[in-house]
Formats: structure tokens, sequence, C-alpha cells
């Protein structure tokens, strides 16, 4: 059963950290492209960032310089480590897996953050 599953959402002050991780289950995690996603209250589901297969990375002009996109193969997992929160960061946070040419896209069912003071 392909699965994706987030964790490390909570609520946090402004300029404070948070590092998400989502861990893979049911597809040849390393062929995939590993992306984040975010959605906030009332506005449509906007990129973040992206890791490709290679390791190459690409990010919204938004949170380039304070978050991080990783990922680890063997332990089937990409992480986003966020800092320097900003309350506009608020949103559900999503993970998702591509791979173009099977047409597999897979999506997580997100983890919440707040950033509140």
């Amino acid at each position: 059963q392909r699965q994706l599953v987030e964790s490390g959402g909570g609520l946090v002050h402004p300029g404070g950290s948070l590092r998400l991780s989502c861990t893979a289950s049911g597809i040849a995690f390393r062929l995939y492209a590993m992306g984040w996603y975010r959605q906030a209250p009332g506005k449509e589901r906007e990129f973040v960032a992206t890791i490709t297969s290679s390791g190459n990375t690409n990010y919204a002009d938004s949170v380039k310089g304070r978050f991080t996109i990783s990922r680890d193969n063997a332990r089937y997992t990409v992480s986003l480590q966020m800092n320097s929160l900003k309350p506009e960061d608020t949103a559900i946070y999503y993970c998702n897996a591509n791979w173009p040419a099977t047409n597999g896209n897979y999506w997580g069912h997100g983890t919440q953050v707040t950033v509140s003071s």
C-alpha cells in the first residue's frame, strides 16, 4: 500500500523552528522527486520545496534561506527544516511523491503548522 505519513507539525512562536518529516512506504522512494506543499485557510495549496531523486533542490521564493529540504533514501524519509518561522507560514503542510515517468503522484494527509505568539 502506497502511503506518505507526515509528522513534526505543531505550534511555534515567530522566529522559532520546526522540522517536518515524511516517511514513505509502498513506493520506490529513491526514484521519486519528493516535495512539500502547504495550504493556508482560505487559500489554494502552494509549492514550498522539492528535492529530486538526484538531490537537486528548489524552493518557493517565500521560504528561500529559511527552509531546507533533505532526503534519506535508506530511511524512505524526506524532511523540511523550517527556521525563522513567520505567522504567514501557518498552514497545513503536505508531503508529495512524484515520478512523472510512471504517472506516480501521491500525497500525505498533512500536518498542521501554526506560527503564533
